[in-house]
């Protein structure tokens, strides 16, 4: 699968405390990696799940792979998928890495497969789980192997950079053309930082779009800033090359 255009026009979301963000304006071609940018609370995550069908804009419009956002949430929701969202994809830290990527690729087989997946042999269906699963875990670079426990190390004690590609990787069980991620280089040290947007990078590379929340972009990377503007719930954000 390619990954999708996606374009905002005058893009808000006004909620019963104010503007989350208001007047985004931005173009992203297929297979672009683009940086939320802005400090926590400036509406980054709002904005974030805007684009990916999660969350109803109020004013303006987007356009992502020819969907038309607000009306057409549920078609975006069917080619986008979320990684690394608090209280959104958060991982159960009593449950084993394994674990994880057993339950999603089960909830992928079931929910969002054709009909006519549901019915092929059980062998098959097992056989496309594991290959899914070895597809998205070598994507983000994750080595189950080199966990203290392969498969069966708990999430609670994976380092946080383990954590977000385990976050990742099941995201893109999913095969999305869409991917979201949030809070990118949360309490990460520079060089994990340096690690996670060359992984970005690579995945856009590879066709998915990227969208990816931040709290500073790399230099190079087409940007969307998020900032606050005289009152605490307003921000603008513009798009930068």
């Amino acid at each position: 699968m390619s990954g999708l255009a996606v374009t905002a026009r005058d893009f808000g979301l006004e909620g019963p405390r104010g503007w989350a963000f208001r007047g985004v304006s931005f173009e992203a071609g297929p297979g672009s990696l683009v940086a939320v940018e802005g400090p926590s609370g400036s509406g980054r995550t709002c904005l974030l799940l805007a684009l990916t069908g999660r969350m109803k804009a109020t004013e303006g419009t987007a356009d992502v792979g020819g969907f038309g956002l607000p009306k057409r949430m549920a078609a975006v929701r069917r080619v986008s998928a979320l990684a690394h969202v608090a209280g959104v994809t958060d991982l159960d830290p009593a449950l084993t890495v394994g674990e994880h990527l057993h339950e999603r690729a089960l909830l992928q087989r079931r929910f969002g497969d054709s009909l006519r997946a549901l019915v092929r042999p059980r062998s098959e269906r097992v056989t496309e789980a594991r290959l899914r699963i070895d597809a998205a875990l070598t994507a983000v670079g994750l080595d189950r192997e080199a966990l203290p426990k392969g498969s069966r190390t708990a999430v609670r004690d994976l380092e946080r950079l383990e954590a977000l590609r385990l976050s990742l990787a099941l995201a893109l069980i999913g095969r999305p053309q869409l991917l979201g991620v949030d809070d990118t280089d949360l309490k990460l040290s520079n060089a994990e930082r340096d690690e996670v947007w060359a992984l970005l990078r690579s995945l856009a590379e590879s066709g998915t779009t990227v969208i990816a929340v931040c709290s500073q972009a790399p230099e190079d990377t087409f940007t969307v800033t998020t900032r606050e503007e005289g009152k605490a719930d307003a921000l603008a954000a513009t798009g930068r090359a």
